[in-house]
């Protein structure tokens, strides 16, 4: 099991940065991938972007590529999304899923 808790979110203008912080505490984290996916209004939810354990393989959905980065700090048990030149259509609540778990999410919103 593992305790997912995602920070970050806020207010941003278009153009601008936001970094997401997932915090993991539990037996399920070490070894696995973990993904951060997102849910716009009235929209299903979708995956940004994934990390694998060692860091060396990644994937972004194609939106998001350019901008976007995932890294992860195994020591802190901590995955980052670290989020660039931001659009309006970016605006979600972003959550942070590793295996069957996920965190609460964090909200997202990009002002035109």
């Amino acid at each position: 099991q593992v305790q997912l808790v995602e920070s970050g979110g806020g207010l941003v203008q278009a153009g601008g940065s936001l970094r997401l912080s997932c915090a993991a505490s539990g037996r399920t984290f070490d070894g696995y991938t973990v993904s951060w996916y997102r849910q716009a209004p009235g929209k299903e939810r979708e995956v940004v972007a994934t990390i694998n354990w060692t860091g060396f393989s990644t994937y972004y959905t194609d939106s998001v590529k350019g901008r976007f980065s995932i890294s992860r700090d195994n020591a802190k048990r901590t995955v980052y999304l670290q989020m660039n030149s931001l659009k309006p259509e970016d605006t979600a609540i972003y959550y942070c899923k590793v295996s069957i778990y996920w965190g609460q999410g964090t909200q997202v919103t990009v002002s035109s």
